[in-house]
């Protein structure tokens, strides 16, 4: 394979275009660890579109994993919930049968349960803070997160955060007196993250898990917003987060049913961008390429498989209209996060108390949830949450190179400390399209030009490690 060198501002080639820099080659050919589409040695061949990108085949580990979900377990903590008659913020916190406060201890006694099982990988805690009045708070609360950790093994820095809120409302969001069940809303998305703890505790993993029972969503998004805060004031490098929100039923107020989907809300152009930084990503592209669009995109990637059963809807929106849930809680603090919600709603028995119309039942009861449906969702997160832990994290420092008109690209990034780093893989898209298509790997390097014009196409960088697990893409930056 012929390589260039630059010389001044115009670059000198041989006869023969090639797609790696003459040091990535050197480089890419000393890795003696395979890679999953294919062997350093094979990076280096000759200048082409890469190999089509394909989903990742969930391994007989994450196989293994989920065949442990249990469907009856699920429905058994969706009733439990419900049956505290309401888990308003603003109810009893002392009282050992109904109100948020009884609710609160149940989750902590039963995830406690299963960390005992995790041979001091898996802790619970109570998260608390008082919440002085605010906008429906109208006295000082104690807000208190329910959170279970798992652990890495290898990056325990590095973690995902999985959320599900235990509290509810009725019709009137400050009447914390009459019952509220919640059970799609959301005991559903605390049922889910509830099973994992249990199914993940028994394993190790790379990456640090975090499955959250909060509080405080239907007041304002305040148990989740302090759960982001606390662990941006740790340092933790948080990759990825999902809000589980209202998942107990594919079946619509008209009863339109899709019980093979879920929707998952990804946001474009990050809240926490400065309007610099988003004028540079408009004026050189990357609008649909956020960092919780790359991690929507990986969801579909490792979860749309025969092991869940399910496809995901992936929707670019930060949220349904009118409302929001707790992942706008992580975006705000910088990080890549989504929600997960049944792809249609029933308005006519979400936020309802209890009551009789015309001798049919109302309210957030079970008996409007799809156990099965649930269960299924659960599976997707599990397929996600695995799948990220187990695999290296999101390369950090990706740039794409502009300060030199060619007709070729050069990506740089920082190569991560993983232990079973096997390489990495550089993918692209035409423009116009929403998911990646070509996949070229270029071995354990961290630089590589790439015979394609940047003006053309979009470009990503993925960790690849020697069990084919694949992270997330990077969607670089302009830089030199």
């Amino acid at each position: 394979m012929g390589a260039h060198e630059s010389t001044g501002d115009r670059p000198t080639r041989s006869t023969r275009r090639t797609f790696l820099s003459a040091s990535a080659v050197a480089t890419a050919a000393t890795v003696a660890v395979p890679l999953t589409t294919g062997t350093a040695a094979q990076a280096a061949r000759p200048a082409g579109p890469g190999d089509p990108a394909r989903p990742q085949t969930p391994d007989r580990e994450l196989r293994a994993l989920l065949r442990e979900v249990d469907r009856d377990r699920i429905e058994a903590i969706v009733r439990r919930l419900a049956a505290f008659g309401t888990r308003h913020t603003l109810s009893r916190q002392d009282d050992p049968v109904r109100g948020i406060g009884a609710a609160r201890d149940w989750i902590f006694e039963q995830l406690s349960g299963y960390a005992a099982a995790s041979g001091g990988r898996m802790t619970v805690e109570l998260q608390s803070y008082v919440q002085e009045p605010a906008p429906r708070i109208p006295v000082a609360t104690r807000i208190t997160n329910v959170v279970a950790t798992l652990r890495g093994d290898v990056s325990p820095n590095r973690v995902y955060v999985v959320t599900g809120h235990y509290d509810s409302r009725a019709t009137d969001v400050m009447d914390a007196v009459s019952d509220a069940p919640g059970a799609d809303d959301d005991a559903s998305g605390v049922a889910v993250l509830m099973e994992l703890a249990r199914v993940l505790a028994t394993r190790h993993s790379e990456a640090t898990i975090v499955l959250a029972a909060v509080a405080g969503e239907e007041q304002g998004l305040y148990g989740s917003a302090y759960l982001a805060k606390q662990l941006k004031a740790a340092g933790v490098d948080v990759q990825g987060m999902f809000s589980n929100d209202i998942i107990g039923s594919s079946t619509a107020d008209d009863g339109t049913r899709d019980p093979r989907a879920v929707r998952l809300f990804a946001e474009g152009v990050p809240t926490a961008e400065t309007p610099a930084e988003a004028s540079t990503r408009q004026s050189v592209g990357g609008e649909n390429d956020s960092p919780s669009r790359q991690l929507a995109r990986f969801v579909s990637d490792v979860a749309e498989n025969g092991a869940t059963g399910m496809r995901v809807r992936v929707i670019y929106r930060r949220d349904r209209y009118l409302r929001g849930s707790d992942h706008i809680s992580f975006l705000r603090e910088g990080w890549p996060a989504g929600r997960f919600t049944e792809p249609n709603e029933d308005f006519a028995h979400q936020h309802q108390d209890v009551r009789l119309v015309d001798g049919v039942q109302y309210g957030d009861l079970p008996e409007f949830c799809d156990f099965d449906y649930i269960t299924r969702v659960a599976l997707v997160n599990g397929a996600v949450l695995w799948s990220l832990a187990q695999a290296p994290g999101t390369p950090k420092g990706a740039t794409i190179v502009t300060t030199n008109l060619t007709n070729d690209t050069t990506l740089r990034w920082q190569r991560g400390d993983e232990p079973d780093l096997a390489g990495y893989e550089v993918v692209w898209r035409e423009t116009t399209a929403a998911e990646w298509q070509r996949v070229i790997p270029v071995g354990d390097v961290t630089e590589v030009t790439v015979d394609l014009s940047k003006d053309n196409v979009f470009f990503g960088v993925r960790a690849v490690d020697r069990d084919g697990h694949h992270s997330p893409v990077a969607f670089p930056r302009p830089g030199s």
